[in-house]
């Protein structure tokens, strides 16, 4: 299989062989959701807080009499069917939500966004990624020209510039191979890798 070269006057042309076991997978789509939803829960935090019926502010005291007020049982304010009482289950700043994620699930998962993206022009080749300046406004030009406007830069190697002229666009990301998400493969409209990050996503994943 081959992927398209990008030029950056944004022409295409032939790029280079891939190995059809990472780049040509038939799409898993139950299994790319599980592995992105695991993917969030995983950088969910905890911070969230409520008090249970022991730790907020009440009265001890029996708000009616048992019997005979026609009226149903109460012993305490603090009652989680009361308003301003406690929660039954109350969410705690230590709350996990962490799911786990085999190995081979992961790998296969981001075959499988890598192919399909493949399939639909989504994921090019671009001979080298860098500027003279790390100049926000020369990365927007070259970008214009490339017609790119939503792009996941995949790179062997982030060279200075480059990471600083791409800071305040926010379309645009860039990363090293094995730092590659399946959520940033997803929510980006191209994904541009070099040569030598391609040969490194196929050691990772194969």
């Amino acid at each position: 299989m081959e992927l398209q070269l990008l030029t950056q006057q944004g022409e295409l042309t032939t790029g280079t062989t891939v190995n059809p076991e990472v780049f040509a997978r038939e799409f898993n789509e139950s299994l790319v959701h599980q592995v992105i939803v695991a993917y969030q829960a995983n950088a969910r935090q905890g911070t969230r807080s409520q008090k249970t019926r022991a730790e907020v502010k009440h009265s001890t005291r029996k708000p009616w009499r048992q019997k005979g007020t026609g009226r149903a049982r109460a012993g305490s304010t603090s009652s989680p069917i009361w308003r301003g009482g406690g929660r039954t289950f109350p969410n705690r700043p230590d709350e996990n939500f962490s799911q786990k994620v085999n190995k081979k699930m992961y790998r296969a998962a981001m075959c499988s966004i890598y192919s399909q993206l493949a399939r639909e022009n989504r994921l090019q080749m671009v001979e080298t990624i860098d500027l003279d300046a790390p100049k926000t406004k020369l990365l927007a030009e070259k970008l214009k020209n490339m017609g790119l406007q939503s792009v996941l830069f995949i790179t062997d190697d982030i060279t200075e510039n480059f990471y600083l002229a791409s800071r305040n666009l926010y379309n645009v990301a860039i990363v090293e191979a094995h730092e590659v998400s399946p959520l940033a493969l997803v929510y980006f409209d191209r994904v541009l890798a070099t040569k030598g990050a391609l040969a490194q996503i196929e050691e990772l994943l194969k």
